[in-house]
């Protein structure tokens, strides 16, 4: 079973509620050829007519100033990308085993695409990213010595 688990940092911009404000946010960074990995949108807390849209270009200098040159400021949450092999329950298992160790998930989105999945996990503090993300690789361990392994 092939699930990898990396800390990243999303960067995020606030924009109106209306047709055309997610891809005004997105075109500058599509012209400078940004392979974005994630992208999220969800209603901004307490103003009902903005977004937060966040995003994640990939690591290192470049990425970073061309989401800083679009508007876009680092997030001080911590998330941790998950893909890889699908299996049934999974979701489940990890979010079972990271609040059995006391930890708070702030958002989980996921999706699956053939048999390969893909999933953001966004934690409060980097200290409960790093604690989840130790939890979680001892569910894939127990995972791939299960048949889960096998599908």
């Amino acid at each position: 079973m092939d699930i990898k688990v990396k800390q990243i940092g999303l960067w995020r911009t606030e924009v109106p509620r209306r047709p055309g404000a997610l891809a005004a946010a997105l075109e500058p960074l599509a012209q400078q050829g940004a392979d974005l990995k994630v992208v999220r949108v969800r209603s901004a807390p307490g103003r009902a007519k903005r977004n937060i849209v966040e995003i994640y270009a990939g690591e290192g200098r470049r990425a970073a100033t061309v989401a800083r040159a679009a508007g876009f400021s680092l997030s001080p949450a911590t998330t941790l990308l998950m893909h890889g092999d699908n299996w049934p329950g999974f979701a489940y298992a990890v979010a079972n085993a990271v609040a059995w160790a006391g930890i708070g998930i702030r958002d989980h989105e996921a999706g699956v695409v053939d048999q390969r999945f893909s999933s953001t996990l966004t934690f409060a503090t980097e200290s409960d990213a790093k604690k989840a993300a130790a939890v979680i690789r001892k569910v894939i361990r127990a995972g791939a010595t299960s048949d889960h392994g096998a599908q």
